[in-house]
């Protein structure tokens, strides 16, 4: 199970790079909690648990490539987001701006 704890692993990583590319804090921030989680579940032995742990991090993997978006603050000072083909269907959620202002 070490192997496929290892892939799980990289893709939740990969869907972070790919979704945070060019955001310097939250490709660390995301990089770092995930790291986090991982570590915390380093010595679950029950196969079950083990499995459970598993398809969340499947399950992770797939709401970050496809539910999140990074908006980027144009030369108009807005945001701009450019959804991908992965996010065909999904809902637009606007943060507010509070969050905006944050992160800018």
């Amino acid at each position: 199970m070490g192997s496929e704890a290892l892939r799980a692993y990289r893709a939740v990583l990969r869907a972070t790079r790919q979704t945070f590319s060019g955001d310097a804090l939250m490709l660390r921030e995301s990089a770092a909690e995930v790291r986090k989680k991982f570590e915390e579940s380093r010595h679950v032995t029950s196969p079950s648990d083990i499995n459970r742990l598993l398809e969340e991090a499947r399950e992770a993997s797939q709401f970050i490539s496809t539910m999140i978006v990074q908006a980027k603050l144009n030369d108009r000072g807005g945001y701009e987001v450019k959804p991908s083909k992965e996010h065909a269907g999904a809902t637009l959620e606007i943060p507010s701006e509070e969050i905006l202002k944050k992160s800018a």
